[in-house]
């Protein structure tokens, strides 16, 4: 446990990893054993025993805080969910609250948006760099003594489950109903971390790329739907609407019937309707997603090419150029084309329509009504548009008075 990254310098494997790759190499021993039907069985019981494990105890549970059950019954969840050979509670809490502050940006543990597919699916465990945790994200999980004991021996309800596997089955109940099942639950889980980030739909701005996907919602209990849950992380509910399959959700319900667990969080139904406002640290990542889509490089090109063509304009200097002047000489551009100023304004909007990187060779920036216009083309329904469209602009402008001031000197527009 420790708060301090560690930087394995190229290394490429801890052994900590050791004990996931021999799980998948156990699966082979399935050859030697045989598959009988009992093992069958119990390979698909315990994949969708751990697979709630999984959702409602280590993610819904220990990660969220979504419900609330008593120290008793945290503690069972925190046995079985160790069963799925996922390290402890402590490591797997920690790393998801890290992976929803950071979500798809260069400090995300397993983004398929900053790294390679196969890097968020599995890869990125195999670096020695996500084998601490930062303890202090988890305090409402260390204080208890339990939990602390079970981090310790974190791959003690595995085994213990292995040996009630081989003493059900013998050699193909281990190898079969444990590892099968065992390996099927990782890679289900995994596909959260990769597929849910690339493939689906997007029916909420989250500022990041996670997607609703209805088959990645079926084999995860739930979990697919992904988008979903990052416009609102603290729901025990990830189907919002009554047609989205959550049956983690429908097991909790069920044992809150039971009084075994209570408290059950509930999205906001201006979350749900997308009529409440995003929060800041969204709106600033979708802003950046937006100013990201205007080729800033060919504007500040075409920027001062025509400021040097126009006469009558003052020399800009650019190793003292501030922000607000760079502002007044946009503005100044504009109102200096005269007569070509509304043929400038249509053809920017010409250029909104078809709007991709290659295509905005203006020498003016977009104007925010124009940057709202691509973030209604961009993203789905939210009140936060125009806040996105003007953080964007500011974006833009700051991105090319830093371009502008680091040029030569002798590069300065001007009239000649």
């Amino acid at each position: 446990m420790s708060s301090t990254p560690h930087h394995d310098e190229g290394d490429i494997v801890y052994p900590s990893a050791i004990p996931f790759v021999l799980a998948h190499i156990a699966c082979f021993g399935a050859i030697w054993s045989g598959v009988t039907a009992s093992s069958v069985w119990l390979a698909i019981g315990l994949y969708w025993l751990r697979m709630f494990a999984v959702t409602g105890g280590y993610h819904r549970y220990f990660s969220h805080r979504t419900y609330k059950t008593s120290r008793l019954g945290q503690f069972l969840l925190a046995v079985l969910a160790q069963s799925t050979a996922q390290k402890s509670v402590f490591w797997w809490a920690s790393k998801h609250r890290h992976h929803h502050r950071y979500s798809d940006t260069e400090h995300d543990v397993h983004s398929p948006v900053q790294n390679s597919f196969a890097y968020s699916h599995v890869g990125w465990i195999f670096s020695r760099d996500h084998h601490v945790f930062d303890d202090s994200s988890i305090q409402d999980l260390t204080k208890f003594p339990e939990l602390r004991w079970l981090h310790r021996f974190e791959i003690a309800p595995a085994i213990l489950l292995a040996l009630i596997c081989f003493a059900i089955d013998g050699w193909a109940g281990l190898f079969v109903g444990f590892f099968w099942s065992t390996v099927a639950v990782y890679h289900a889980t995994f596909c959260i971390n990769s597929l849910a980030h690339v493939h689906g739909d997007k029916d909420y701005v989250t500022g990041d790329e996670s997607r609703n996907n209805w088959w990645l919602a079926i084999i995860t209990m739930g979990e697919g739907w992904h988008n979903n849950h990052h416009a609102y992380q603290y729901s025990v509910r990830q189907g919002f609407r009554w047609w989205q399959i959550d049956p983690t959700y429908y097991i909790i319900v069920g044992l809150s019937k039971l009084r075994l667990v209570w408290d059950l969080k509930q999205p906001p139904q201006a979350v749900i309707e997308r009529s409440q406002a995003l929060p800041p640290r969204v709106i600033e990542r979708s802003a950046e997603r937006l100013a990201a889509s205007v080729p800033l490089d060919r504007v500040v090109a075409a920027f001062r090419e025509a400021y040097a063509a126009t006469p009558s304009l003052p020399e800009l200097h650019l190793p003292t150029l501030t922000a607000a002047e760079l502002r007044a000489a946009l503005a100044e551009l504009q109102n200096r084309a005269s007569d070509g100023l509304a043929a400038l304004q249509q053809q920017a909007h010409d250029v909104l329509a078809h709007w991709d990187a290659s295509s905005w060779h203006l020498p003016v920036l977009p104007s925010r009504e124009q940057l709202s216009e691509k973030a209604a083309a961009m993203f789905v329904k939210t009140p936060s548009l125009d806040a996105i469209a003007a953080r964007a602009h500011e974006l833009l402008v700051e991105a090319m008075h830093a371009r502008l001031v680091a040029l030569p000197v002798e590069a300065s527009p001007g009239p000649r």
